[in-house]
């Protein structure tokens, strides 16, 4: 629009001035050399002006045959980039689809059409890592390095292939390189901070954290949350061999980032050992309210030693308040009731958290049954819903389940990469240990408590034992009636069974029986295994047999 608006202006200055000198005629006359020319001045300018454009127009061809080389020089430069930049475009396009032969046929094309561009030595490097040929990436990277204008990059790619190798200190020597060359460079500062974590050297990446943010490369928020990891993790290294220098540490990491939870924990439990309970307190609260804990509960529980275990319950209601919805304060509560011996308020804690209780909340829950009521079944019960209850939350860094918090990762080595969260594919926690240390004690101690009943005082038989008789096979034992045997006058007393209801006597059985120069005898019928009144065939002829049984 504006170049359409100075276009009209031009004309119409043009026609303004033409104008003007028509309405003003006038004669110009030049004598030269024998000539005489007289003309109008409108005609004159014309003319001037026709002369001037011939000039124009002749210097711009007498230029251009005199540059015509240099013209199709440059041309022919021209249409070689044009098509090195398209091969770099293709190349680059077939590293992120992971072609193979595209890559590298657009590296070759490149390097033959555009040379040592920066881009086509990236291009190489980048087609021969996609190849996996870790010789001619680290060649090209290092010829990268060696050049001013591409040294960091050439140092940032042989730092990647030295860590795909696994060469620790190639890989530090190369981010320290570039750190000197570059201090505000954020991936060659954090690569010097985590590799001096790993070897314990807090101090030295401190060192480099700050020459970083001095630079610029970090924001304030970022600069102070990791100078607070590494102050936690330098007082966790001194805490037992030096804990002043812990205290010290651990309370300016937790200034610095309050929501830090190792720092809180360290912070509250050496000051809480000094006697500063004010300062422990407020420390561990603040941190609680943000990431309800576990260790900043056991922490707060124990900031006065000497204190009994209901004094201990009072106070950590203080510290559940903070954050009272939260299924950890139930269960802060819970253990603390339980070591003080109040099983209604555990109970009633725990209550909430029964509808889909953690691993955490069955062990508890299991604990609670064997010390209230003594009930081992229940505990058992509790203790074996455990086992598929859901997870509770643990120290995760890069997928791995860890047992206690840590500065950097152990798997890539970044700085503050714990986060507390439910872990993910693992059946328990490391924090699970000390709880079901605490359910089978108290399982044990309902054991014990059982009353046991006294044991029985042997039965000694003074009595003479009555000679062996054969064992007969159990039968139905029958009322007997008395019958009489007279014998020479005498009566004797024999028993008879009892006939049931419609029973017939056997043979020789009979009430009228035999007689053998006797009176008459009436019988008893044979029991199952009696061999009979005899004799036998193998007795001596007139053996008697004593009665059956004796």
């Amino acid at each position: 629009m504006i170049r359409i608006v100075v276009y009209l202006l031009i004309l119409a200055a043009i026609a303004f001035g033409v104008a003007w000198l028509a309405d003003r005629p006038g004669q110009i006359a030049l004598d030269w050399q024998g000539w005489h020319i007289e003309t109008s001045v409108l005609v004159a300018a014309s003319a001037l002006l026709a002369v001037i454009a011939a000039a124009i127009l002749l210097w711009t061809l007498l230029r251009l045959i005199v540059r015509s080389p240099d013209l199709i020089a440059g041309s022919w430069r021209h249409r070689r980039r044009t098509k090195g930049w398209a091969a770099i475009s293709r190349g680059l396009v077939a590293v992120g689809s992971g072609d193979v032969m595209g890559a590298r046929r657009a590296a070759n094309d490149a390097e033959r059409l555009m040379g040592s561009e920066p881009l086509t030595r990236l291009l190489a490097a980048q087609a021969a890592q996609l190849s996996g040929d870790s010789a001619g990436a680290e060649a090209a990277f290092r010829t990268m390095a060696d050049t001013p204008g591409t040294r960091l990059l050439g140092l940032r790619g042989l730092h990647v292939e030295a860590r795909r190798r696994g060469d620790a200190n190639a890989a530090l020597m190369t981010a320290e390189e570039a750190a000197r060359h570059e201090p505000g460079l954020a991936w060659a500062a954090d690569a010097v901070i985590e590799a001096r974590c790993l070897k314990g050297d807090f101090t030295g990446a401190l060192a480099m954290l700050e020459r970083e943010a001095a630079h610029g490369g970090l924001d304030r928020a970022a600069h102070r949350r990791r100078r607070a990891v590494l102050l936690a993790a330098q007082a966790q290294a001194v805490e037992l061999s030096d804990p002043a220098t812990a205290r010290e540490k651990a309370v300016e990491a937790a200034r610095l980032s309050p929501t830090l939870v190792p720092a809180a924990d360290i912070a509250g439990r050496l000051l809480g050992a000094a006697g500063d309970t004010r300062k422990a307190s407020k420390i561990v609260e603040n941190a609680y309210a943000a990431t309800p804990h576990p260790d900043l509960a056991e922490t707060y529980l124990h900031l006065r030693p000497g204190d009994a275990s209901r004094e201990r319950l009072k106070r950590i209601r203080t510290l559940t308040a903070r954050a009272p919805a939260h299924p950890e304060s139930a269960m802060v509560l819970a253990r603390a009731a339980l070591d003080a011996l109040e099983f209604d308020i555990a109970r009633t804690a725990l209550l909430p958290l029964l509808g889909e209780p953690t691993q955490r909340a069955c062990l508890l829950m299991a604990e609670l049954e064997a010390a209230e009521h003594g009930d081992v079944g229940k505990a058992r019960e509790w203790t074996a819903r455990a086992v598929r209850a859901q997870r509770d939350p643990a120290w995760v860094a890069d997928g791995v389940l860890a047992e206690a918090w840590g500065p950097v990762s152990p798997v890539t080595g970044k700085l503050d990469a714990y986060e507390w969260k439910l872990p993910p594919g693992v059946a328990t926690t490391p924090m699970l240990e000390n709880e079901a240390e605490r359910v089978k004690a108290a399982i044990a101690a309902a054991i014990a408590a059982r009353p046991v009943p006294a044991p029985e005082p042997p039965v000694v038989d003074l009595a003479p034992e009555p000679p062996t008789a054969p064992l007969a096979p159990e039968v139905e034992p029958r009322p007997e009636v008395l019958e009489a045997k007279v014998e020479n006058g005498k009566a004797d007393v024999v028993k008879e069974p009892v006939k049931a209801e419609g029973e017939k006597r056997p043979a020789g059985a009979a009430a009228s029986g035999t007689t053998s120069g006797a009176g008459p005898v009436v019988a008893m019928p044979h029991l199952p295994d009696d061999p009979g009144p005899g004799p036998f065939p193998d007795e001596p002829a007139g053996t008697t047999r004593p009665p059956y049984g004796v």
